[in-house]
């Protein structure tokens, strides 16, 4: 069932929040052992869910928002009021409950979004792969021994199982787009500023949130649920209205975003190739294809500005003294982002602008740029490739950074499997502020290429609920 039928089915009474509710609940504990998707649950869901039950009894024709009574998991890295936000480090072990929701989370309450738990994240949610010595790996259900992606891993993969209907993810360099394709969900990066945020992220102008789902019309309802400005966001968009017409004029393909010399691997270019030409055929265009539109400068610039903004937001003494306990990866990121100058910061920063200025001229007010979503079939659960010693992932893999550092919308839809048995996903990227434009492709993909609504050996979430 999509979000918007499950409610429905609350708000006919045809099923309870509690119902649901026990439900998350119940399957978190039958399935998450294996996959670790879940760190922590909230028994406090019951109590919600009664009260919401309640309202709807005494009121039958009362409104209490578009996602009333459907349990709702949260990333590791967002504020829910009252539990404790640990980034997936020592450093947070300890955390206390936050105070109050974070930007996203309390706009998905006040749509009646249940919170039930909290999902897994790479330490800092710094890592394309969903692994941290606080709560250790995440397995992707499709394949165990691979990740479910990062850094939003732990909600893809909870979502992909049927453990909630709803599980937040944040992107500042593919972390919504990377877990999305590896467990066969849509996930949409939304254009820079279509989501106020707050409080202000680690990194500071490419980070946002975005909806995760299992089916176009599910990332339609909850963009449409998170967006809008919000106070103390100096970029977020005033305004914003879908157009139901949207459609692109014209559609260009290329294997990588960046100008890489490595080739693509052998299977995820066969995929890639056998989805273009199920793309022209779901959309009735022609596919053109295009070099890479970025140089490898971007994703060297991506790079530095994360590793700077994060070093500083986590602290430079803190580092100093600490770091020992965070994991290889984010420690050897830091200790490079430590060495940046400030010219060289600012000279990134600055970059942007030309970036999003090709970018924008390239695709122009109705095209549309794809590419698989990856550039590998996947990344073992711990991180490390074979014959590799350490485990952070190279930049050559990814498709994903460009949009964060342009601020393009951009969205990855299942589109087949690899041959490790992970999900291949196909990414498609827009102009600015045409998320809708983005989102139609999505749709005319997914009406003639329909894909897997759960992982094999498991159920979508709400699958006994009475669609009558």
């Amino acid at each position: 069932m999509t979000l918007g039928e499950l409610a429905s089915a609350v708000a006919d009474r045809r099923v309870s929040a509690e119902e649901l509710v026990r439900a998350s609940l119940d399957a978190i504990e039958r399935l998450n052992p294996p996959i670790n998707a879940v760190i922590l649950v909230r028994e406090q869901a019951i109590d919600e869910a009664q009260a919401i039950d309640e309202a709807q009894a005494l009121d039958a024709a009362g409104w209490q928002g578009p996602l009333a009574g459907l349990p709702l998991l949260v990333k590791d890295n967002e504020d829910a009021a009252g539990l404790p936000t640990t980034f997936g480090s020592l450093l947070r072990a300890g955390a206390g409950p936050a105070a109050q929701d974070c930007d996203v989370v309390g706009r998905l309450r006040a749509a009646g979004a249940i919170v039930v738990g909290k999902t897994n994240v790479p330490e800092f949610a710094f890592e394309g792969y969903t692994s941290n010595r606080l709560f250790g790996d995440t397995r992707n259900p499709w394949a165990p021994d691979w990740t479910p992606g990062g850094s939003s891993g732990g909600s893809a993969a909870a979502l992909i199982t049927g453990m909630a209907p709803l599980a937040t993810g944040t992107d500042g360099g593919g972390s919504v787009r990377i877990p999305a394709e590896f467990c066969g969900l849509a996930g949409l990066k939304p254009s820079n500023g279509l989501l106020g945020r707050w409080p202000a992220p680690s990194w500071i102008e490419l980070s946002t949130k975005g909806p995760l789902g299992t089916s176009i019309a599910d990332v339609r309802l909850l963009l449409d649920v998170m967006r809008g400005p919000m106070a103390g966001d100096p970029a977020a968009l005033p305004s914003w209205t879908s157009r139901p017409e949207a459609f692109p004029r014209r559609i260009l393909a290329t294997p990588r975003m960046v100008a890489h010399d490595a080739p693509l691997p052998a299977g995820i270019l066969a995929s890639f190739d056998a989805a273009i030409a199920a793309l022209e055929h779901a959309t009735g265009l022609p596919v053109e294809p295009v070099d890479p539109p970025f140089p490898v400068q971007i994703d060297d610039d991506w790079f530095t500005m994360v590793a700077v903004e994060e070093l500083t937001w986590i602290g430079r003494d803190v580092f100093a003294g600490r770091a020992d306990e965070l994991t290889p990866y984010l420690r050897k990121a830091l200790e490079i982002g430590a060495t940046v100058s400030i010219d060289d910061y600012l000279a990134a920063r600055r970059r942007r602008f030309e970036f999003a200025r090709a970018f924008d001229e390239l695709v122009g007010e109705d095209s549309v740029v794809v590419t698989p979503t990856m550039c590998v079939e996947g990344f073992p659960a711990g991180g490390c490739l074979p014959g590799e010693r350490h485990s952070s992932t190279p930049s050559q893999d990814y498709n994903n950074q460009p949009a964060n550092v342009t601020g393009h919308p951009s969205l990855s839809v299942p589109a087949g499997l690899s041959s490790n048995g992970v999900p291949f996903g196909l990414q498609v990227t827009g102009p600015r502020f045409a998320d809708d434009l983005v989102l139609a492709v999505g749709a005319a993909w997914e009406a003639a290429n329909p894909w897997p609504l759960a992982a094999p050996g498991y159920e979508p979430f709400g699958a006994g609920v009475s669609r009558a």
